[in-house]
């Protein structure tokens, strides 16, 4: 029997990319024809990976969903199945709301998925995957969930506490990358900071990235998603030692301001947080830092934001984005704080943000005239 065309398709984070590459490759392993992020409506099997993060993302996540309810309901595709962090959160609600969806599996259920789809589960053949980026870079989940709480957050909520991968799956897992073709690996996790910790008592990022770097083929390794709280110093020095490193970072700093980190239940200052951030360039000149903030959070008041705006500046990072605060139920915000920000200030703030910002990386960008540097293109646009 022909095996059935399936479409994944994939909405949030690359974390989220990440888990749908293992499940492409489980049902092409199986036979299946696969494709990803697909508009059309040709395939007879449809599995939605969702995010259920803020209020934008969960929006998108349902209207994605209802956009192939109605597919489903033309007679273009034949089943569909829902996965991923919005399934994961709201299962219960969402069989209710939306009975036209087959079944919902939550973020964890991969095995399940793939027995539903009439599949053999292999668990050996966990750490290959189906690049879905351009085949040149991927990237390398290093962990699940997250042991912070900060106040704004539901991801600990979906994912659970923070559970590491070992070092010798992801080495395992780095080495087939590198047999695919990828030149530069990601590494990602909900905080790189904390890797290590549970299996080895210990932090060891550093420790992963010299073993990654050791492995052929692998040109460049970036970090992406470092906590300011408790950062991992040690990995400074290799920036300098590992040629492979590149000299980039993602710090999502979220605020500048005492107040707003407060409530925000970061458990860092804005001293500590400059402090971190000169010792950063201090240690590695040259260093390009991208860093999220999170605007209107109960409690910011317009000095707070005004304090931000000359933190940004600044700073000047290299890249940074901005997004207004989501009143996510679950969280400790939601508990504790009133929403007591109006969105229309909220966007206003954002906005004016991102245009700070934007002055900013022209000018970063203009001080690169003249220079000549070594670059993957990931794409004609």
């Amino acid at each position: 029997m022909k095996k059935q065309k399936i479409n994944v398709v994939t909405l949030g984070c690359s974390k989220n990319l990440v888990d749908s590459e293992v499940l492409l490759n489980q049902l092409s392993m199986d036979g299946f024809e696969v494709v990803h992020d697909s508009n059309d409506t040709d395939s007879d099997i449809v599995v939605i990976n969702t995010c259920g993060f803020i209020h934008d993302a969960k929006e998108e996540s349902v209207n994605t969903i209802l956009q192939f309810v109605d597919a489903k309901s033309r007679g273009d595709i034949d089943k569909l199945y829902v996965m991923g962090c919005l399934s994961e959160r709201y299962k219960t609600d969402l069989e209710k709301e939306v009975p036209e969806v087959d079944k919902f599996f939550g973020k964890f259920d991969l095995k399940a998925l793939v027995g539903e789809l009439k599949a053999t589960y292999r668990p050996e053949f966990i750490y290959e995957r189906k690049i879905t980026t351009p085949s040149h870079f991927a990237y390398l989940k290093i962990s699940e969930g997250c042991n912070r709480v900060c106040a704004f957050c539901a991801i600990p909520g979906m994912t659970g506490k923070h559970v590491s991968k070992s070092m010798e799956d992801l080495v395992k897992e780095a080495k087939y990358l590198s047999k695919s073709g990828v030149k530069e690996i990601l590494l990602i996790a909900q905080d790189l900071s904390y890797y290590g910790i549970d299996l080895y008592g210990k932090g060891m990022l550093a420790e992963l990235i010299q073993k990654i770097a050791e492995v052929d083929g692998i040109e460049w390794i970036r970090l992406h998603y470092l906590y300011p709280t408790k950062f991992p110093m040690d990995i400074l020095p290799l920036f300098k030692t590992v040629p492979k490193l590149c000299k980039y970072i993602d710090i999502p700093l979220q605020h500048s301001s005492n107040n707003v980190l407060k409530h925000m239940l970061r458990h860092v200052t804005t001293e500590e947080t400059e402090a971190l951030i000169q010792k950063i360039k201090e240690v590695v000149p040259g260093i390009a830092i991208r860093t999220t903030m999170l605007i209107g959070h109960p409690g910011e008041t317009e000095e707070d934001f005004e304090q931000l705006k000359s933190f940004v500046q600044k700073h000047r990072f290299d890249r940074l984005g901005a997004f207004s605060y989501s009143h996510e139920e679950g969280t400790y915000g939601y508990q504790k704080y009133s929403d007591d920000v109006p969105e229309d200030i909220k966007q206003a703030r954002v906005e004016e943000l991102m245009g700070i910002q934007q002055i900013v990386s022209s000018q970063l960008n203009a001080e690169r005239v003249g220079q000549t540097l070594k670059v993957i293109i990931d794409r004609e646009d």
